[in-house]
């Protein structure tokens, strides 16, 4: 069998620079120096950052070094001259794809924060192999661990959105296997839409053979099919929706435009593979069972299933346990409020939505003072549990019937949460990192 020959060759940074020169970063030629600005700004990219997170990176080592950037970011590629001794280097580099690591991002953050004091002391070909160092690094989980992961995290949401203990079991098994598949998939390298509709056959396969095995040695109630839309909800594009969001609050529309195309590529994919598996098995959305708790109750119980929903999905952006613990108390706080929002206060979803992911962006910049973690790492995983992806299968459901009323009303619904989310994080940014609140 031939060997797949890649797509997207592999740029060899130490052959573009002298290997044995230990000139500091610098006295380096602008051709050197600018290899590191695009890879660092590359390296970024690759871990799921937008592109204003992007540019400040690259811009941060470029004044070290001496020199100007400008750059033109997208979701996967970047266009960037570096301008200094009156001469101009430009390159254009790209991903083969995109996905999301807040390990990686927290050790690129420690690289920048050390760069101007060791700019120096350091040669371009040292900080090569620091970053060598940070690309090579292995994930913190194997693909069971983020099965489990998964399954927590779906079994949580499941609870959120109204379901009861049979469909949060069914769950479990549905995400724990479907997230399992997709990072096996992954780890081969399969394209985007294939590893997204095989993961979520199989996590909505699993799901009914479940649910179909309990009705059969249990005699549950058919009601309980309801809840296999949350089997497949590990796969919502919560870092690029959110990201999309912040990068078109900040002009940067290509990156924007296509960080929201990208995600509604993988909603479409996941919604369709999701309605077809219904199709099949005769299953359709459907109201959970009202549980009947009493307010408190429910309350510390969405609290709960609020840390462990947040928790297990910062756990799937590989972020070390530290970090998904401070994410998942932010999320319990955060999303238990907006939930409290719409039941105790009747407030309308898209508002509770807003205050919601803005009380996680001022927590998290608080938080980020203190202990350090990206602010990003922590903002995404507590709101990616708001992302309403209940709402926008009902909406691609009802619109494969042609039932557009309803189609329209549950995709209105979610645009409205989608919407709110990311203006609720930007707010919170405007109010605490002045940086971020001026246009220079």
């Amino acid at each position: 069998m031939a060997k797949l020959r890649k797509q997207h060759m592999t740029i060899h940074w130490h052959d573009i620079i002298q290997a044995d020169s230990n000139v500091p970063a610098v006295d380096a030629t602008l051709k050197e120096k600018a290899t590191l600005v695009g890879r660092l700004g590359l390296m970024m990219l690759s871990v799921g950052t937008g592109a204003w997170r992007v540019r400040n990176s690259m811009n941060k080592v470029s004044r070290s070094l001496g020199i100007s950037c400008s750059a033109d970011i997208g979701l996967v590629s970047i266009e960037c001259t570096c301008i200094g001794d009156n001469e101009t280097y430009t390159q254009s580099l790209s991903l083969p794809t995109t996905g999301v690591n807040t390990d990686k991002l927290m050790e690129l953050e420690m690289f920048m924060r050390d760069f101007p004091d060791l700019a120096g002391e350091y040669s371009v070909n040292q900080f090569h192999e620091v970053l060598d160092h940070i690309q090579k690094k292995p994930a913190n989980y194997k693909a069971w661990n983020l099965g489990l992961a998964s399954a927590i995290a779906c079994c949580a949401f499941t609870f959120l959105l109204g379901g009861g203990p049979v469909e949060m079991i069914c769950a479990f098994f549905g995400a724990g296997a479907g997230n399992f598949v997709r990072k096996l998939m992954l780890n081969r390298k399969i394209s985007l839409l294939g590893n997204v509709a095989v993961s979520v056959a199989t996590s909505c396969i699993v799901y009914v053979l479940t649910i179909l095995a309990a009705q059969k040695i249990l005699d549950i109630s058919a009601v309980h099919q309801a809840g296999y839309i949350c089997a497949m909800l590990f796969v919502i594009p919560g870092f690029p929706l959110i990201t999309g969001g912040i990068d078109l609050a900040k002009l940067d529309m290509r990156s924007g435009l296509e960080r929201i195309a990208y995600a509604l590529l993988i909603i479409t994919a996941a919604t369709l593979t999701g309605w077809a598996t219904a199709m099949v098995f005769h299953f359709q959305p459907a109201d959970f069972p009202d549980l009947q708790l009493p307010t408190v109750t429910r309350m510390l119980l969405r609290i709960a299933a609020s840390f462990f929903g947040v928790y297990g999905f910062s756990l799937m952006f590989n972020s070390p346990r530290k970090m998904a613990l401070t994410a998942g108390l932010i999320g319990m706080l955060t999303n238990t409020l907006r939930l409290e929002l719409i039941d105790l206060a009747g407030m309308p979803v898209g508002i509770a939505a807003f205050i919601g992911a803005f009380a996680s962006g001022c927590i998290a910049s608080l938080v980020k003072k203190y202990i350090g973690f990206p602010r990003i790492s922590l903002t995404v995983p507590a709101i990616v549990i708001m992302v309403p992806g209940l709402y926008m299968y009902r909406g691609i459901y009802y619109m494969g019937l042609n039932d557009v009323s309803n189609g329209a009303l549950w995709l209105t619904k979610a645009v409205l949460i989608v919407i709110a989310l990311p203006l609720g994080l930007v707010v919170a940014r405007l109010c605490t990192d002045k940086n971020f609140r001026h246009c220079t």
